[in-house]
């Protein structure tokens, strides 16, 4: 039965920190097999936990995307909360000056674009250079550690959502991941990370032994993460990612849309383990709330075969074909375009705007990828073995 690193924690490694004090990085996904929330069992049993950080949405998770969270006191342990999703995504030194062991336990989702590696990183970084422990209780990669795809972020788009040249899926888990970041970016933490026991590399979260507990308010399954490493694109243009509705990143649309026609036009692209539906949703938030949107819902028929990259490119550059008028990206108040920090490149656009063949722009990005997969070998801790 796979165990998560908290399990093995609670069970004997975690020993050798009882007595120091403790700052936990954590939100509603740091549970036992019981689903407890691991703040609750350490205090429980004796660890002197003495300040909580929460991530993007909040120590409880319910807070939107990109929403700044103030500090609070945790109502449960009268623990203050320091969020690092607000006016300091990097926690200030002072905030640490009475911590020995910064203890890092929150579940990822496994794409560059997610924003809980970069509150680890943040964290991992200043532990190094104040000389503080950093441990990481290790989760699973819940879409495989197997699979690496989708573009290397150029660091000219570097952002709080795309850091590290890392690509889309780089199919580590979050210990992996710390120890790749932490060597290579030369972070000099004093860093343990806290294994799993019998996960393999090949496994979904289904194939766990967990309940899924959403990472954040719009991934409410592991459909949602199969597809996001490639619907996630929409969030950069005017067309609804589905948030405020029962199927975030599955139900793509806006009122604008011909679905059966873009559906007709999907189905020329060679995609594998994927079947488009049209469908009608109104959100209740976001993007054309209250409002009647045509689009498809994405059904993974072969999670195995299923790449969501070449699926999102295969999407978009059809949208835009049938729609050149209506569509349109989203650019932010200092003028940089949203879909390129996403992407973390310009190249995405410039090829769409350009009518370059997507996916043999994706082909090309991807040839970058074997210097990443080779790099990452020596930091996997679960055998290796990429697709």
């Amino acid at each position: 039965m796979v165990q998560t690193g908290l399990h093995a924690f609670l069970n004997g490694l975690g020993e050798k920190y009882r007595g120091k004090k403790i700052g936990m990085i954590l939100n509603h996904t740091s549970v036992t097999p019981s689903m407890d929330l691991s703040i609750d069992v350490l205090i429980e049993q004796g660890y002197d936990i003495v300040a909580l950080f929460s991530p993007e949405h909040g120590l409880r998770g319910h807070v939107k995307e990109g929403q700044h969270i103030s500090h609070e006191t945790d109502p449960r342990t009268g623990l203050p909360v320091y969020s690092l999703y607000g006016k300091n995504k990097v926690p200030p030194d002072d905030w640490l000056k009475d911590i020995d062991v910064l203890l890092f336990d929150i579940q990822d989702l496994g794409v560059r674009f997610y924003t809980y590696i970069y509150t680890l990183a943040n964290c991992m970084q200043v532990a190094g250079r104040l000389g503080k422990e950093f441990v990481v209780l290790d989760r699973p990669n819940p879409i495989t550690g197997t699979r690496v795809e989708g573009n290397p972020l150029d660091l000219n788009f570097a952002s709080f959502i795309g850091n590290y040249n890392l690509p889309i899926r780089h199919g580590m888990t979050v210990g992996e991941l710390a120890a790749y970041i932490n060597e290579e970016f030369g972070f000099n933490a004093d860093l343990k990370v806290i294994k799993m026991e019998d996960w393999k590399r090949e496994m979904w979260f289904d194939e766990t032994s967990f309940q899924w507990t959403p990472p954040s308010p719009n991934a409410p399954s592991l459909d949602m993460a199969i597809v996001y490493p490639g619907t996630c694109f929409f969030e950069g243009t005017n067309v609804s990612e589905g948030r405020g509705t029962t199927k975030p990143f599955e139900w793509i649309g806006a009122p604008w849309i011909n679905s059966f026609e873009w559906k007709k036009r999907l189905s020329t692209y060679s995609l594998e383990g994927v079947q488009f539906r049209e469908t009608v949703f109104q959100p209740t938030t976001s993007k054309y709330e209250g409002e009647t949107c045509f689009g498809l819902q994405v059904h993974v028929t072969d999670r195995e075969t299923f790449q969501p990259v070449k699926t999102a490119c295969a999407m978009m550059e059809s949208l835009i074909q049938l729609h050149p008028e209506e569509f349109s990206w989203i650019q932010l108040k200092d003028g940089r375009y949203m879909v390129d920090l996403i992407l973390g490149t310009d190249g995405f656009r410039f090829a769409l705007e350009q009518q370059s063949p997507l996916i043999q722009w994706l082909e090309r990005e991807e040839e970058q990828l074997e210097t990443f997969k080779v790099k990452r070998e020596k930091y996997l801790l679960y055998g290796g073995e990429s697709l």
